[in-house]
This record gives C-alpha cells, sequence and structure tokens, in this order.
C-alpha cells in the first residue's frame, strides 16, 4: 500500500502553512499524485489483462498503463482498417494512502482527476465519493468532506475502466484515428476551501476594460461583500478595487465593472491581468479566488468574419493531439510549452484539438498567444444528450477564462448532436460560437480538406464564413507544406476566409513497452505518422515551408541583377502589429572561392539593421539595404525579420550572381603543360586530361568509366533522358586549342551534348535539349509535351559509397515542386542518412539527405576516394540525390511519395509535385504537371554542368 508518510518537521511545516491558509483564506491545493509524468508519484496498482495483469504492484500517477508496461496497446481504427475485433476491455484498479491534517476539519475538501481513461469509480474509506465518472478527457471532481477521517489516513481507491459502460463514450473516443489509453493519465489533487468561499468563476472581459463575471458561491453570511482587484501580470501595483454587496446564502451573482488604460490580449500582444476575487466580510476576508485572464472582444459576423478587438482575424492554425511517445496523453507544462514555442515558430496564430487539452496548454496559449478552438471530443460521432451535458460543463467550466479560447467545436466530422449545442452559453457569459467542425453549420463554413477549386462553389455572394478546421493533410512527407503556398493565396483572395488549420502537429507513435528489438515506436502504419514534426517534435521540411509562407512579413519577388538598389517590397501580414514594431536585420555574405576544395569559411562583407518605416496591416511599403562598393564582391543576401518578442519571423536569401558566376569563382583551375586528347573508335569515345580519363559509349553517349589515376571513380551510365527519348545519331570529335572535345548529335529530346577536356582534368558537358525536337525524335513538327513532371537528366552512383555532401544553393531540406518555399541560400553541409518520414522514428534524422534539392548551384559529393565536384552554370536547377526509401508499413493508399526517376544523382529542371490528401488534380497550380513547347526556330534548353574528379584533398 503507498501512503505519504510524514516526519515531525514535516507535520509542523505542514501545520504552519495550513494556519498560514487560515488566515489568508485562499484555496489550498494538496498533490495526491505527481504534477505530470515527469514527476510522478508511485500509487498500487493492477490491471485485469494485457501485460503484467492479474496482480498488485505499483504504477506511477499520472501516466497511461500502457506505457508503464500494463496492459494492451489499442489504436482507435480497430473496426476499420486495422480490421481487429473490439479491443480488449481492461480494468484497472489503484490505492493510496494520505493523511488529513485535523486542521482541514471544518472546510471543505474537494478531490479533482485532471483527466481518466475511461470511466472512474471512487472510493475514500470504502464509500463512494459520488457516481461513475464516463469521458476520458474531462476534468471532474467529488466533494469528499464527509468521507475523509481528519487527522489520520485516508484511503483513496480508483477503479478504472478503459472501455465504458457507455456505448455513446465509446463511439466517440474510442472509434478514432488515434490511441486508446487506460488510466489515472492527468494529475489528482485535494483543494482544500473554507465553509464561506467562491467555488467557481466565469469571466467576460472586453478590451475596454469592461469585465462581467459570473460567480457561484457557497455558505455566504450576511453583511458580505466581494471585492474585485487587478493587477497586470508582468507589471507593478494593483488597479482599483471595486466593490459588491452580496446577500446572505447566494449561490451564484454576476457583477460587472470596468478599468481603465487596459492593454487588451491578442495573440500578438498576449497582455494578461491576475483578477483577485475576494469574499470579505468587514475586516474579515473569508477566501480569495486569483484567476489570470485577458481583456479581449469578439465579434462573430455571419456572412462577414470573425473579429476580435475590432480586427477581421484570419487563422494560420494547426491541430494538436496531447501525446509524448514515451508517456502517452500524460504530458507535462515542459512540453506545452515546447509546443507552444514551435507552433508560433512557424508563424501560426492559432491550434485546435479534438478533445480539451491539457490546461497547462492552454495557460500557454493564454502567455505566449495562440487562438484556441477548444473541442468536444467525439471523432466521429456524438455522446448522447445526458452525458454530453456533463461533459460540456465540465469543459467550459475548466477553461471558459482562458483568454486564447475563442470558439467551442462540439465534435468532429458528424460527431456531434445538436441538442447540446445551446448547452455551452450557459457555462459561457462570453457566449462564444459553437462549430460542428467540416460541416457548413449556423453560418460557419469549416470544410475538412477542400480541394483548391472548392472556393469556386464557396466563395460566392452570400455564402458562409469560410474556415476549415481541418486541411493540407500532412502523412510522412505529404501535405502540410506541399501545395499550402496555392491555396492559401487563393482562399485568401476572398473576404470571406477567416483561416485555416493543417492536420497534424506532430506524428503519433508511441513507444511500446510491449515490443523488443530494434523497433520500438508504433505509428500503427500510415494511420498515426501525419505530423509536420516527428514524434519528439523533429522538424520536417515543411516545418520551414509554413514558417516562410505563413510569415507575417511577405516579399514581393525580386531577382539582384546589376541594376539593383537594394530596394525590396514587403506586405505586413500582422493581425494587430504595424512593422515599425518588428526588427530586419541584413547581411551580405561571401563564401571563400576554394569552398568546395579547402575549408574556407564564409564571410559577411557587411552587415546592418534596415530603417522599417509605418507599413500598416495589409500595407505594402519598400524597404532598402545600402549597396556599398563591395556588395557585388558579395555572393548572396540575408534579410532576417525578428518579432517585437524576439522570436525570429525568418531568414530570407537572395543569390546576387548568376550561376555562371559562382562556377566560374568556385571551380579550381590548374596549370598544365600538356593537352587534352580524345580518341574514338566504333563503340567509345575516351577524354583525357591530366590525369583524369572519361570513356563514353560511343553508341548510347553514356558515361562508361571515369579514372582518377588508378582509382575508378563509379558515376557511371549517364546523362541518360529524364521526361524525353534521345538516341545518339553521330559523334564528331576534335581539338580546341589546348582542350579536347567529343560533340555527341541526338535524335529525340536531346539536340547535342558537348564534352569538353580540360588539359587540368576538368569536364564541362554542355547540352541543349528540345531544339527542333521533331526532326526525328517521334515528335510532329513543334515538341509539345503535356504532363511532364520530371525533366533532366540522370546517372548511376552507388549508394553505398556515399558519405554526405557540401553544397551552394538552396537547403538544407530537400523539396518538391509544390514545396519549394522554406529553403535559403547557403553554404549547407549534411551526412548521408535513410531516413523515412514518418517511420524512422529510432533514428529521425533531419534534414533528410535523399531527395530534390532546390537551385543548386555547386557541390561537392563526399564519398572517400571517390569524392568528386559538380558545379552548374545553369540557373534553377535541381540536384536529386538518390530515391528516399518508401515506409514499410504503410497501408495501400497511402501515398507516401511520388515516383522517382531512374538513376541515383540527377539535374533537373522539372521535379514531380507531393500529393497531399487528395490527388495533385485537386491542388493548386504549382502542383500540376508541367507543359514545354518547343518550335521551329527556338535555341532549345541548355544545361551546362562542370565536373571535377581530380584528387584534390582538404
Amino acid at each position: 500500500m503507498i501512503k505519504i508518510k510524514y516526519s515531525s518537521i514535516q507535520l509542523i511545516l505542514l501545520f504552519v502553512l495550513t494556519g498560514f491558509f487560515l488566515e489568508a483564506q485562499e484555496t489550498k491545493k494538496i498533490m495526491l499524485s505527481g504534477k505530470d509524468f515527469e514527476h510522478q508519484v508511485k500509487w498500487d496498482f493492477k490491471v485485469t489483462d494485457g501485460q503484467n495483469s492479474g496482480k498488485w504492484s505499483t504504477i506511477n500517477v499520472p501516466s497511461n498503463w500502457e506505457l508503464e508496461g500494463f496492459g494492451t496497446y489499442t489504436y482507435g481504427r480497430w473496426y476499420k482498417e486495422l480490421e481487429q475485433d473490439e479491443p480488449s476491455k481492461e480494468e484497472g484498479f489503484y490505492k493510496y494512502q494520505f493523511e488529513a491534517p485535523k486542521e482541514y476539519a471544518g472546510q471543505r475538501v474537494i478531490i479533482k482527476f485532471g483527466g481518466v481513461m475511461t470511466d472512474t469509480e471512487v472510493r475514500i474509506n470504502g464509500k463512494l465519493a459520488g457516481s461513475i465518472h464516463q469521458g476520458g478527457f474531462y476534468e471532474f471532481q467529488y466533494d469528499i468532506t464527509d468521507l475523509i477521517k481528519y487527522g489520520s489516513e485516508n484511503l483513496l481507491e480508483v477503479h478504472v475502466w478503459k472501455h465504458s459502460a457507455n456505448l455513446t463514450v465509446n463511439n466517440a473516443e474510442r472509434k478514432a484515428d488515434w490511441w486508446l489509453f487506460g488510466g489515472i493519465y492527468r494529475p489528482v489533487w485535494l483543494e482544500i476551501y473554507p465553509e464561506s468561499h467562491i467555488s467557481h468563476i466565469a469571466v467576460d472581459p472586453e478590451m475596454d476594460g469592461t469585465l462581467r463575471a459570473e460567480l457561484l458561491l457557497k455558505n455566504v453570511p450576511k453583511n458580505a461583500e466581494i471585492k474585485a482587484s487587478l493587477q497586470p501580470i508582468g507589471g507593478e501595483g494593483s488597479l482599483k478595487i471595486f466593490s459588491f454587496p452580496v446577500e446572505r446564502g447566494s449561490e451564484k451573482i454576476s457583477i460587472e465593472t470596468k478599468w481603465n488604460n487596459i492593454q487588451p490580449w491578442d495573440p500578438e500582444d498576449p497582455n494578461l491581468y491576475n483578477l483577485k476575487l475576494s469574499l470579505v466580510r468587514g475586516s474579515n476576508v473569508l477566501h480569495e479566488f486569483t484567476q489570470r485572464i485577458g481583456f479581449r472582444t469578439f465579434d462573430f459576423r455571419k456572412k462577414d468574419g470573425i473579429y476580435v478587438n475590432g480586427e477581421k482575424i484570419v487563422m494560420k492554425g494547426i491541430n494538436r493531439h496531447t501525446i509524448w511517445p514515451e508517456s502517452g496523453r500524460s504530458t507535462s507544462k515542459r512540453i506545452s510549452v515546447m509546443d507552444v514555442n514551435l507552433i508560433k515558430d512557424m508563424n501560426m496564430n492559432a491550434v485546435r484539438f479534438h478533445y480539451p487539452p491539457d490546461d497547462h496548454f492552454l495557460e500557454t496559449c493564454d502567455s505566449l498567444g495562440l487562438f484556441v478552438l477548444d473541442e468536444l471530443a467525439g471523432w466521429q460521432n456524438p455522446y448522447d444528450t445526458a452525458t454530453g451535458k456533463k461533459l460540456i460543463k465540465e469543459m467550459v467550466q475548466r477553461d471558459v477564462n482562458h483568454p486564447s479560447v475563442i470558439i467551442w467545436d462540439q465534435g468532429n466530422e458528424g460527431g456531434w448532436n445538436e441538442e447540446l449545442d445551446s448547452i455551452f452559453s450557459e457555462f459561457d457569459p462570453q457566449d462564444r460560437i459553437v462549430i460542428h467542425p467540416w460541416a457548413d453549420f449556423n453560418g460557419w463554413d469549416t470544410h475538412h480538406y477542400p480541394t483548391y477549386l472548392t472556393g469556386v462553389h464557396r466563395f460566392g455572394n452570400g455564402e458562409n464564413v469560410f474556415f476549415p478546421t481541418e486541411f493540407m493533410h500532412g502523412t510522412y512527407d505529404n501535405g502540410h507544406g506541399a501545395g499550402l503556398a496555392d491555396f492559401w493565396e487563393h482562399y485568401s483572395e476572398s473576404p470571406l476566409f477567416a483561416g485555416g488549420f493543417l492536420w497534424v502537429f506532430n506524428d503519433s507513435a508511441v513507444r511500446r513497452s510491449d515490443w523488443t528489438g530494434d523497433q520500438v515506436y508504433d505509428s500503427k502504419g500510415s494511420l498515426a505518422p501525419d505530423g509536420i514534426l516527428g514524434p519528439h517534435r523533429e522538424k520536417e521540411g515543411s516545418f520551414y515551408t509554413v514558417k516562410e509562407v505563413w510569415a507575417p512579413i511577405q516579399f514581393e519577388p525580386r531577382q539582384i541583377t546589376k541594376s539593383f538598389d537594394g530596394s525590396f517590397l514587403i506586405t505586413n501580414d500582422y493581425l494587430f502589429t504595424n512593422l515599425n514594431e518588428i526588427e530586419l536585420k541584413y547581411q551580405v555574405k561571401k563564401a571563400g572561392e576554394d569552398t568546395f576544395y579547402e575549408k574556407d569559411e564564409t564571410e559577411i562583407l557587411y552587415s546592418g539593421e534596415i530603417d522599417v518605416p509605418d507599413i500598416q496591416q495589409g500595407e505594402t511599403r519598400a524597404i532598402k539595404i545600402p549597396l556599398k562598393d563591395n556588395f557585388f564582391e558579395g555572393d548572396w543576401v540575408e534579410i532576417t525579420g525578428t518579432d517585437k518578442h524576439d522570436r525570429e519571423i525568418y531568414t530570407w536569401t537572395w543569390p546576387i550572381h548568376r550561376a555562371p558566376y559562382y562556377a566560374e569563382k568556385f571551380l579550381l583551375k590548374e596549370k598544365i603543360s600538356t593537352t587534352a586528347s580524345v580518341e574514338k573508335n566504333q563503340d567509345e569515345v575516351v577524354l583525357s586530361g591530366g590525369n583524369i580519363m572519361v570513356k563514353l559509349n560511343a553508341k548510347t553517349g553514356e558515361i562508361l568509366q571515369i579514372k582518377n589515376g588508378q582509382n575508378e571513380i563509379p558515376f557511371l551510365n549517364g546523362p541518360r533522358p529524364i521526361g524525353m527519348k534521345a538516341e545518339v545519331e553521330k559523334v564528331e570529335t576534335r581539338k580546341e586549342g589546348e582542350n579536347a572535345v567529343a560533340l555527341l548529335n541526338y535524335n529525340g529530346g536531346i539536340h547535342t551534348i558537348k564534352w569538353t577536356m580540360f588539359p587540368d582534368g576538368r569536364l564541362k558537358m554542355e547540352m541543349i535539349t528540345l531544339k527542333n525536337a521533331g526532326r526525328s525524335s517521334g515528335f510532329d513538327g513543334a515538341f509539345y509535351e503535356g504532363d511532364i513532371d520530371k525533366f533532366g537528366i540522370t546517372f548511376d552512383f552507388p549508394e553505398e559509397k556515399m558519405e554526405g555532401i557540401k553544397w551552394f544553393g538552396k537547403g538544407p531540406y530537400h523539396v518538391w515542386k509544390n514545396r519549394l518555399q522554406g529553403t535559403e541560400y547557403n553554404i549547407w553541409e549534411k551526412d548521408y542518412n535513410n531516413t523515412i518520414t514518418g517511420e524512422s522514428f529510432e533514428n529521425l534524422v533531419y534534414p533528410e539527405f535523399k531527395g530534390y534539392h532546390a537551385n543548386f548551384l555547386a557541390a561537392k559529393i563526399i564519398a572517400g576516394e571517390n569524392t568528386f565536384r559538380i558545379f552548374t552554370e545553369s540557373d534553377k536547377l535541381f540536384l536529386r540525390l538518390f530515391t528516399p526509401d518508401e515506409p514499410k508499413n504503410a497501408f495501400p493508399g497511402a501515398h507516401p511519395q511520388p515516383e522517382f526517376p531512374e538513376g541515383d544523382i540527377s539535374f533537373m529542371y522539372e521535379i514531380p509535385a507531393m500529393r497531399a490528401f487528395k490527388p495533385l488534380s485537386h491542388q493548386g497550380p504549382s502542383s500540376q504537371p508541367t507543359n514545354i513547347r518547343i518550335k521551329s526556330g527556338d535555341d532549345g534548353i541548355t544545361m551546362n554542368l562542370w565536373f571535377d574528379f581530380r584528387n584534390i584533398s582538404e
């Protein structure tokens, strides 16, 4: 039996604290469990089925018992994709002993449970504390004043049924696309109130300082009054105190007052205050109740929009589950702070749940600034009316005073009971709207996973305010950033658009206590790996895409040329903030000429702060960086934005030159006394220079062999065309001064490839494609090809030889055609890894090594003795590195990635788009295949590459 044991010193301290409590008359909170899964307390425990069942042992509380090594793991799609029988109906039994000092006698003792899954029976000293509680996501309580033995030990027994006896609770909570856990997963505590006290308040604070509040009272004596005072959090002093008389025996009263000079709450300036309400009688303070609040005004205007503090808002949001891999739904304040900061770091301002989250998560949303859609559970099935009324009361009474909570959700995707809609306002003096997520209901259109063209139907004159509460589904590397820019631009054209919520924040993989071996994290195949972050909050590439697309500063496209005057056009996309409150700093950076040969450091030529003018919300104005004499000696420009709370907004980058400049700069040239040579026979062409020999197949044009002295570099079997057909028609060889040339003429999509070997071993490839392609190509007349999603050339290189890459271009994450945002120009380096997004949870290394890399300009392929370098004279080129492995546990129809072209290392002008929840045809323009048309007389499309196979070590 677990007991609290007090030493004599601890008892004296407890009595001293209790005495202070009696004097101050504040609510006393006594923890019976730990405060979170990182600070747990052991209780006695037994489970009826699964792991370690049928015997008494101990368990950490709070926790989900599966993660503690008890019971069975169950995923909520057991009845559908998993095609499993109804899951185990486990029961858990908890025991815990605690002592209650005699000083608690004569006061009210309430036991509170932050959350238990799913049905809960509570006994104190063998007696029922009340009726069984049903519903696994809600805080509930029992008055146990008359059950406590004061001055001695008390036995707390908790019987928990993982499976509810109420069918509608099971349908709402257990037939769902999430993990089903059991146990006391949120804290358990006692609250000790004086006999006369304030038991609950619900506030309605307006932006002008007006406060309306409803108070629930117990045992109010005659001649009592309520005193209200306000103190700014982080500020000094208290504002004016107001008094309100209270009649004897009153159980509920309403008060209204107004403070001047209030700083309102919004997600960009989350100003908070401590409201202290005191129940007093004469000079005697009977009870003090302190509540943290924020002043803000809602205005929900149908066929218009949602207004906060007079400003029409657009929510840039994401859905979030309460989950951590090692603890299930039992989390901590540390995780809440981390998650809210990650959401804010993506430039989001809103978050939605499928059930009420931890209270400390809402507290963090209040203090850091996020709009919250707080949801009554019901994934696709509703609670019955009687149960739903109880749970709404518990949810709203717990969360009503959070300034971050702006909307109540009732259920999800059909999981609502319309008889319950009116219940929310009974406990909410702010009268927030109630929505049915995914429905077009009562003036609010929350359609889930709309297609790009959905707006054509729903945005017509007189339609409802549109804010999809789920869109851009992110299974594996899908959705989220892929296609977001198109959707966002299109939807933002409508004045009825109020924002949207991505699905979902993080992969819901959990550590299986019943698994051993190399794989211990389980995401149920492709059901749960749909986050923009990994289970431990590892950042996928879409994290940065969203960060750029949703940045509250938007730069208009700009190309730096010799006529560049240092100016950029920026738009203020904030809701409440003038851009003169943010900081913009610039840097002009230069990479060393030996960057890809020696360890040459990048230098900052000059830097400074940009003078940001007064730019109101929605305005576009010019900013300017100075152009010093050495500006064009630089290689790229960075501008970093920081908000007024010192949070980075984003770093934008622009190259200062075009590709040929960088090839000329970075490619090392050596003076060699000999000349290059070329030899040709019927089947082969051999180009030699310095210590380098390259052998081409005269019939296919592909590289057969590359030798650096005696060492062979396995960069072979290319260039092979991607997205076109080509065959060698004839081969010409010649000398051009000291250089040796092989000119290959093709039929088909490739017109010519000119190979030039230089005396020092540098090899240049100059390719012209789609020029007069119709001459013998199988195309008639002009070349017009539809649905091109891959276009370029490819080579083979053994993946097992690869160690890493150093490159100049946009990075460090790989890209898709419809997810180019979120990458920056820089000199990047990364080691080889084989990360499978959504599955490599035991070794989730980011950024992924494999895939397409945007705006490639120069690279060093690091492969030991097979190391070589590539430089391009062609802008906007994609470098493809191998083919990412696909998830092994994906369910049919998961679409983890588009088809990759053959080969290992490719150079491409067109790459495929990543589909989201729906086919690419349902997405926007940047997700669609390309059309290329080449007519007679056109120059064709060129691709010029330099290859350096010389053994030049750092």
